[in-house]
């Protein structure tokens, strides 16, 4: 595609949508523009956020034990990785985890459980440390615990939390090759139940699980209808004993390839760049943050994170800044 990627940035910002033909023509970019396709990208991530990088840090308070068969995870019924296992942690361990996500300026904790949805009891333990975490620290709290009830997304949101993650993964067409032990709508419905007790939507994908181009095209067009307001982009770290073991699509030029896109089509989202950054990005990791504006810091569910501080520095190197605000104001969006 004959096109400059810093004037088909100028016209998102303006209000374009990208055609079909445009947004595959992201995904197919030349390696040799690729850094003006970055350039194009971080147009629009430097109009809404500057230089400005939002953390993020995982606690993992419940692990393994999932009746879900999801074809990526470590957790799930059907997966032979040997992960370590366990019931719902105790309120004081949950709590530790978010002073030690203070203490490196962390801006959103997230809660994150395994299983198909929280019982009730799982939801009572989150409530009781949202609420003695809102008291000390100054962040955001983000709650990740599978299929949700209307009932206990209204506790969640008056206990304090102030986002729902629950990612839709692939886009629609796939879903089936990924999980057939709940629909694509039960996730779509889940973010909407959050949106419905004024929760901020967390909603994501998994890039690198046998989907086409096209596929990830509508999975940018479905956030965008979600109305998700961050964005996980993940990429596939297969795991052995997971039935996608083995599977090896990616290389990091076509991962940034991906950020871009997103960052296109989701202009004034907060794009984070999240699981499998360090085995799929690799060098080329510091890249990505010219299109996305956000990043876990740490570990993940199962898999090991880059160190906190290898993080910190990358930042410092790129002239980026740690992002400590928890929305963003009418006077970055214009």
């Amino acid at each position: 595609m004959d096109n400059s990627w810093k004037d088909l940035a100028l016209e998102v910002i303006q209000g374009k949508e990208l055609s079909d033909g445009e947004a595959l023509s992201i995904l197919q970019c030349p390696d040799g523009e690729l850094l003006e396709l970055l350039n194009g990208a971080y147009q629009i991530r430097k109009h809404y956020y500057g230089n400005k990088v939002k953390l993020n840090m995982i606690i993992n308070t419940k692990s393994g034990l999932c009746p879900e068969n999801c074809g990526y995870c470590s957790q799930s019924i059907v997966s032979k990785a040997p992960i370590e296992k366990y019931a719902m942690v105790d309120k004081d361990t949950i709590i530790k985890g978010a002073e030690k996500a203070h203490k490196l300026n962390v801006g959103t904790y997230c809660i994150v459980a395994s299983g198909r949805g929280p019982t009730n009891r799982d939801v009572d333990k989150v409530v009781s440390a949202v609420k003695e975490i809102k008291e000390n620290y100054d962040m955001k709290v983000c709650a990740c615990l599978g299929l949700l009830k209307e009932d206990q997304a209204e506790r969640l949101k008056e206990a304090g939390v102030d986002r729902y993650n629950h990612n839709i993964n692939t886009s629609e067409n796939h879903h089936e090759q990924i999980t057939t032990s709940h629909t694509y709508e039960d996730r779509v419905n889940t973010v909407e139940i959050a949106k419905k007790q004024g929760i901020s939507p967390c909603s994501g994908v998994i890039v690198g699980m046998k989907e086409s181009l096209q596929d990830v095209v509508d999975m940018a067009r479905s956030l965008k209808v979600l109305d998700a307001d961050s964005i996980p982009v993940n990429f596939l770290h297969a795991i052995d004993g997971t039935p996608l073991e083995g599977t090896d699509e990616l290389d990091p030029r076509y991962c940034l390839k991906v950020l871009c896109l997103m960052r296109f089509i989701n202009p004034t989202k907060e794009i984070r760049i999240s699981g499998g950054r360090e085995v799929n990005l690799r060098s080329l990791q510091p890249l990505g943050l010219y299109a996305a504006n956000s990043i876990f810091v740490g570990d993940y569910l199962t898999t090991a994170g880059q160190q906190e501080t290898a993080d910190h520095q990358m930042l410092k190197d790129l002239g980026f800044e740690i992002d400590y605000t928890n929305e963003i104001t009418a006077e970055e969006l214009v």
